[in-house]
Parts: C-alpha cells; sequence; structure tokens
C-alpha cells in the first residue's frame, strides 16, 4: 500500500496510475478524509451489439423541411 499527498499525486500522475493498474493499493492523505481507490476499469461495450436490429433510413442526415415546425406542450406543475 502507497500513502501520498494530493500534492505528490498531482505532480506524478501517470506514475500513481500505472501502480495502481499493476494492482497496488494508493492512499491519498491530507484530506479531510483519507480516499482509498484500487478498482478494475469498465468494460467497453462491444461494436455491433444492436447489429440488425433496426435500419436507419437512408434520408436520416438529410435537412427537415422548410414547414416542418418544432411544438412545445406547456406543463404547470402544482403549487405548494
Amino acid at each position: 500500500m502507497i500513502t501520498i499527498t494530493a500534492q505528490e499525486l498531482e505532480r506524478d500522475l501517470a506514475v500513481y496510475l500505472d501502480r495502481v493498474k499493476a494492482g497496488e493499493t494508493l492512499v491519498v492523505s491530507g484530506a479531510p478524509i483519507e480516499i482509498v481507490s484500487n478498482f478494475d476499469a469498465p468494460q467497453l461495450r462491444p461494436i455491433g451489439l444492436a447489429a440488425g436490429q433496426f435500419v436507419v433510413p437512408d434520408d436520416f442526415d438529410d435537412s427537415l423541411p422548410d414547414d416542418f415546425q418544432m411544438t412545445t406542450r406547456a406543463i404547470t406543475l402544482p403549487t405548494r
């Protein structure tokens, strides 16, 4: 386990991140609380997860027609 200050972490961030990736536990002290960090990076979602489930039309990126209007609906919230 490594105990360092926030200033040391700022100065050598890449070095400490590499050590955490290698499995070491890092404690950052000098703050009102100590922070312990040792976690796995989230896995990226695979490309093509929804392949074949829908079709994007050819005109998807075309401009909207001139007479197209966005409509909004006013919502009245109850008062307390």
